[in-house]
């Protein structure tokens, strides 16, 4: 089979329209797919909904040994109103970087990923134990692979890399995500007497000052940091002349990998006096310890290919190893991808063409790497 330029099959992906909502991503999946089966993958779609599947890629035969997995995404954000330089879907290429939506974040890490394992099957014969999961809906709760990992359907694993953008610097853990709605009642008056009310949107006002004040009772991580909590949003009162008898307090958490999500709440629910709190969303925390031998060799393999010293870090935001990994039995996670993380969500998002090649060559050695250590045991 002809090899994949992983550059031009990022630029076919930008041109295709999957900002989300609403999404719309089966184009994208569905060309990646064909690719896929015409290099010999079998290829299982698990759908999240209409026009938005999922897919999970192996080559048949290598069931028998755990595979190294890889997961991308392929839906966008909205474009934002500030206006664009380039065509947000024209996936131009000036001065070195590739314009357009979607462009770091993360169609090429995704179109860099199959272009590297169809090299690698064609390589190997079709031999190479290497599971691909392509999600839509990452951009909202990272549905697509949350509902990827209820299936059932993922084969056998022994480490992840997720291709989010991180400048080809390797990441391994960030901390969960967690949305939440804290609701107060309180009781109704006429404005001009106040005090004959219970003001809820005071409550919430309130909660809001020490939320932002709270440190988690000191809770903090070697690698990670302290966690994090954003109040969002406030709603509450329907007129000007009436006392608000309820209000909404709208909070964002970002939380350590050994904090339960109810006794975060638990004590959120106390030191606010909340009438009740209601989980919108949560996906976990992803750490790996360091010494993982299996890091340690990528490590060492990405100092070779990049010719300086590598540290494993962490990033920033979620991705969709908070349920992939788990799904595969808790495999270690790498996360590495030539998108640049500064660049997601940004007007005018570029990535660098010369770290999608690099990219290529990283994913694909990491594929023969695992090929010939599942061999050798």
């Amino acid at each position: 089979m002809t090899r994949i330029d992983p550059v031009e099959l990022t630029r076919e992906l930008v041109r295709i329209d999957t900002v989300n909502p609403p999404g719309n991503e089966a184009r994208c999946l569905d060309l990646l797919g064909e690719l896929l089966t015409g290099a010999g993958f079998r290829v299982e779609d698990v759908p999240l909904a209409p026009g938005r599947p999922n897919l999970i890629a192996r080559l048949p035969g290598t069931e028998e040994v755990p595979a190294l997995a890889f997961t991308g995404h392929v839906d966008v954000v909205p474009l934002g109103t500030e206006p664009w330089r380039h065509d947000p879907f024209g996936a131009e290429i000036e001065d070195g970087r590739l314009y357009g939506r979607g462009a770091s974040d993360m169609k090429s890490g995704t179109a860099t990923i199959v272009a590297a394992a169809i090299e690698a099957a064609a390589r190997s014969g079709g031999r190479a134990p290497v599971e691909l999961v392509l999600t839509s809906c990452e951009e909202v709760g990272l549905e697509g692979a949350a509902t990827v990992a209820r299936s059932g359907r993922l084969g056998r694993a022994g480490a992840l890399v997720v291709a989010e953008p991180t400048g080809l610097r390797a990441g391994i853990g960030y901390r969960g995500l967690n949305w939440c709605d804290l609701h107060f009642t309180g009781r109704t008056a006429h404005a001009s007497q106040p005090e004959q009310g219970d003001n809820a949107l005071l409550k919430a006002a309130r909660a809001a000052i020490t939320l932002a004040e709270w440190d988690f009772d000191g809770a903090e991580h070697p690698a990670l940091g302290r966690p994090g909590l954003n109040v969002a949003r406030i709603e509450g009162g329907q007129n000007y002349n009436s006392v608000p008898d309820r209000a909404k307090l709208g909070i964002d958490m970002r939380l350590l990998p050994d904090q339960a999500v109810e006794e975060v709440e638990r004590r959120i629910a106390e030191i606010t006096g909340c009438a009740r709190l209601e989980r919108l969303m949560a996906t976990p925390a992803v750490w790996t310890d360091p010494s993982d031998p299996w890091l340690q060799s990528v490590r060492a393999l990405l100092g070779e290919l990049l010719g300086a010293p590598v540290a494993l870090g962490t990033v920033p935001y979620s991705t969709d190893a908070s349920f992939l990994a788990p799904g595969y039995g808790g495999v270690p996670v790498l996360v590495l991808g030539p998108g640049e993380a500064e660049q997601a969500h940004q007007t005018d998002e570029w990535c660098e063409v010369a770290k999608i090649e690099k990219a290529f060559a990283i994913y694909l050695r990491l594929i023969e790497d695992w090929s010939s250590r599942a061999s050798a045991a």
